[in-house]
């Protein structure tokens, strides 16, 4: 279950990003300002809203500590501000005056990326706050940018819709055509992988008219995305299964973030409005891996329960040996050609039980998900 347990309605324009630190809440608004919340309560801290920025502010993060914030806008500057005081640490400018529509802080704050509407991307280094290296797209805006979580690689996300991956000396290390009509908003999952290949995996459907807004939360199971039909969906990652479908904005979705440390949601909307919603921790159970699950079950199994499927799957000539040796459920999932040859001793037989071992966890997951994709790091297609 998910509840809307406050409102925000300071701004006086559209909303245009917002993000979380552990104890803060950032808002910024085409009405030029950013605003600053206590979680606890959602009181506006004494120094907000931050005033700077001359034109529409499109883009908020905060650094991993939580005590600096990076702002950008249309009037081409970057500015990194003290969270705590609200004073402006650095005013950074694009190199071509070009209005900045993203900016992301790296996992270990070490640099700072700015992207612009003239297809420019600038990595900024935190400390110094001074310009470290520059780069390009060949074609449209940069509106959407995301670091990997072990901050080595970053991502961004072009208004003709494509999709380039960068190492922090600006070298491209890939680029390819991801959506057809412009990318909006671009997340890594948390989730851990090995190596990394810009790869399809999947598309979520769900919304009936344009995706503005993605995020994934901070654990990587739950997905969750923001529309022009006014509606946000929160997915499970590993299901791909609607969780929820929130429609209490009366206009354009166009931000949604996760809390890191608490089960919060917030949405902004082009209805001047910021909400904060609240899952229960069933959803979180909901939205668990699993695969995990359904591991959990066939650990469960007794020794009879594993000759029981034996028989089912006609290796009754199995039962004997496996009782003989005490297979139960975890044991079985343990067991591989070389365990089953060597200490075992099943040869030929024992490649026909891995087989369907292995078919009978992916039945499994079938009936009961219906599919196994996982889309990693990409918004709904429109």
């Amino acid at each position: 279950m998910v509840k809307l347990i406050h409102t925000l309605a300071d701004h006086g324009d559209d909303v245009n990003c917002c993000a979380f630190s552990s104890s803060l809440l950032a808002t910024c608004s085409l009405d030029k300002t950013i605003r600053l919340y206590f979680l606890s309560d959602f009181t506006e801290l004494p120094h907000s809203p931050l005033k700077f920025h001359t034109y529409a502010v499109h883009c908020c993060c905060f650094s991993p500590s939580g005590h600096i914030l990076a702002s950008c806008s249309t009037d081409g500057t970057t500015v990194l501000w003290n969270t705590q005081n609200g004073q402006t640490l650095a005013v950074m400018e694009q190199p071509s005056g070009s209005p900045v529509r993203v900016c992301r802080f790296s996992p270990d704050s070490t640099w700072v990326v700015s992207g612009a509407a003239d297809g420019t991307a600038v990595l900024w280094n935190a400390q110094s706050y001074k310009l470290h290296r520059c780069g390009s797209v060949k074609d449209g805006s940069l509106v959407s940018c995301a670091f990997s979580p072990d901050g080595n690689l970053f991502v961004t996300g072009s208004s003709c819709g494509d999709l380039t991956v960068w190492e922090d000396t600006m070298r491209c290390l890939h680029s390819e055509k991801a959506h057809d009509l412009g990318i909006t908003c671009c997340d890594f999952s948390s989730q851990p992988v090995s190596g990394f290949e810009l790869k399809y995996k999947s598309t979520l459907s769900g919304h009936s008219a344009p995706v503005l807004a993605c995020a994934f939360s901070h654990n990587g199971q739950m997905l969750v995305s923001g529309s022009v039909d006014k509606s946000v969906i929160v997915y499970d990652i590993n299901t791909e299964n609607i969780l929820h479908v929130l429609t209490q904005h009366t206009r354009y979705v166009t931000t949604c973030a996760f809390a890191p440390n608490i089960l919060l949601l917030a949405t902004g909307s082009m209805d001047k409005t910021v909400n904060i919603w609240q899952f229960d921790p069933e959803t979180l159970c909901q939205a668990s891996s699993t695969e995990y699950q359904l591991k959990l079950f066939t650990e469960d199994w007794s020794e009879d329960d594993v000759s029981t499927w034996l028989c089912a799957q006609d290796l009754k000539d199995l039962v004997g040996i496996f009782k003989m040796n005490n297979i139960d459920g975890r044991e079985l999932l343990n067991l591989t050609k070389e365990s089953l040859a060597d200490d075992l001793k099943i040869g030929k037989i024992g490649e026909r039980l891995c087989l369907c071992i292995g078919q009978y966890l992916f039945i499994r997951l079938w009936k009961r998900f219906s599919t196994l994709f996982i889309s990693l790091h990409t918004q709904t297609n429109y």
